[in-house]
């Protein structure tokens, strides 16, 4: 009889077991604060959780505030996702801790209880610190990984490409490394399917995010000891309708003024005045696109490059327009040099000028043999002898013609400013457009690019 109910027992005591194994206890505040207590007991917050711990990093941009070509910084708001193992916080296992706990599925701590990879943003121009929120808690699976997400707004310095502005691209990159930690102790890796998350991005009204990259296995060395670094690269491209409205139309119509001086007349008395003006417009016009770009000689930008081309287009303008004036307020009883006949003549054909320049004495002569030739048809039954002393040949007359027009043309000085007008206006012209044609294909081509 006893050792029936001794039977009877240990098949009891089976059954409860057996149905407490497949039955965990449900979810409760109290069972939680057992498991924390099981797990934290004995547990160094500053002890690595292995010899060499690999952390998982992926960087969530949530926008870009600012990114300043002048001061060469970029700011940017966003977080870090980092992702490490530490099996003494692990609990799926329950032969490793007293009771079942699969009902609790997360714990949440912050870093004054758990161990954290100390890591720093080495090219911070800000605030340069170990990364650390101790209000911002960190997700524990029951596997035994970690997942901390600290936020913050990290300015970054960056080299910056000022060669295409205001159209230009631009590269930052920012650079996360291991502080206290070695290679050998840490190692920082990137998530090989989403390094960078622009799910929560927030587009900047100046700036175009193009693309974006990162890179790991960088060892980074300080003194005798090497630390692992990661690198995540964002570029963007500077949005162009502004700057095409305030920047590159208005320099494109300037640089045409600079030519239409020598529209004005010599006598109008605002030649010189209006020359001066186009010149200080485009030197304020400079100072102000040199106060927006950073003072540098790594790189030459092309708009200051141009503009630095109008303006000697100005002042060659100025001292043509000087030339002009000095040439149309000379005497006519002045005598015209062979080499600015010479000249003329060149710059007339150019120019196409359109009033011949006729000899004086040849057109005299012409005159009186035509009134002759009207006088001698006025009779046409009476003979007219030929004297041979008064009168000339018709070839002799194309010979004299032609000798005395080699050196006797009617050019006046003011003919020769109003060629000299049209000349240079032509001469501008031509170079303002082919600078301006250069000078936006190169920046246009290269904001196509990417």
């Amino acid at each position: 009889m006893n050792r029936i109910y001794f039977t009877v027992l240990l098949v009891l005591i089976f059954c409860q077991n057996v149905r407490g194994a497949s039955s965990p206890a449900a979810y409760s505040t109290a069972l939680e604060s057992s498991l924390r207590t099981e797990l934290f007991s004995g547990y160094e917050r500053l002890q690595r959780p292995s010899k060499n711990v690999p952390v998982h990093v992926t960087f969530i941009v949530l926008t870009v505030n600012d990114l300043d070509i002048k001061d060469q910084f970029m700011s940017i708001t966003g977080y870090f996702e980092l992702k490490w193992e530490d099996q003494r916080l692990a609990w799926d296992d329950t032969t490793s801790t007293s009771q079942d706990y699969s009902s609790v599925e997360f714990l949440f701590s912050t870093e004054e209880y758990v161990w954290r990879p100390s890591l720093v943003v080495d090219n911070t121009i800000d605030d340069f610190s170990i990364i650390n929120d101790k209000h911002n808690p960190m997700r524990i699976i029951s596997a035994g990984y970690v997942s901390w997400n600290p936020a913050g707004i990290y300015t970054i310095a960056c080299s910056s490409d000022i060669t295409y502005y205001p159209l230009d691209i631009q590269s930052c990159t920012l650079s996360l490394s291991s502080w206290a930690y070695t290679s050998s102790e840490i190692s920082l890796v990137i998530d090989t399917i989403l390094p960078i998350d622009f799910s929560y991005y927030s587009e900047n009204g100046e700036w175009e995010m193009v693309t974006s990259s990162a890179s790991s296995g960088i060892a980074m060395q300080r003194g005798d000891y090497s630390f692992s670094k990661v690198e995540f690269t964002l570029t963007m491209r500077r949005r162009p309708l502004f700057h095409v409205l305030n920047t590159l139309f208005p320099v494109a119509m300037m640089s045409v003024l600079s030519a239409l001086v020598f529209k004005l007349p010599a006598d109008s008395g605002e030649k010189m005045g209006f020359s001066l003006t186009v010149l200080l417009a485009y030197a304020v016009y400079l100072t102000l696109i040199s106060d927006n770009i950073p003072s540098t000689s790594l790189t030459a930008c092309y708009l200051s490059i141009y503009l630095a081309m109008i303006l000697v287009f100005g002042t060659m303008a100025v001292m043509c327009s000087i030339l002009v004036l000095n040439v149309y307020f000379r005497p006519e009883e002045m005598e015209i040099p062979k080499a600015w006949r010479l000249a003329t003549k060149i710059m007339a054909v150019i120019v196409r000028w359109e009033q011949p320049c006729i000899p004086k004495c040849c057109k005299t002569k012409h005159n009186r043999s035509e009134e002759k030739g009207n006088k001698v048809g006025s009779l046409p039954s009476q003979k007219v002898p030929i004297s041979t002393d008064n009168d000339i040949t018709t070839n002799q007359q194309e010979m004299d013609i032609d000798d005395v027009g080699k050196d006797c043309f009617e050019i006046s000085w003011k003919i020769i400013s109003c060629i000299l007008d049209n000349f240079f206006f032509i001469l501008f012209i031509f170079a303002i457009a082919i600078s301006t044609i250069v000078f936006f294909s190169l920046i246009f081509s290269n904001f196509n690019t990417e």
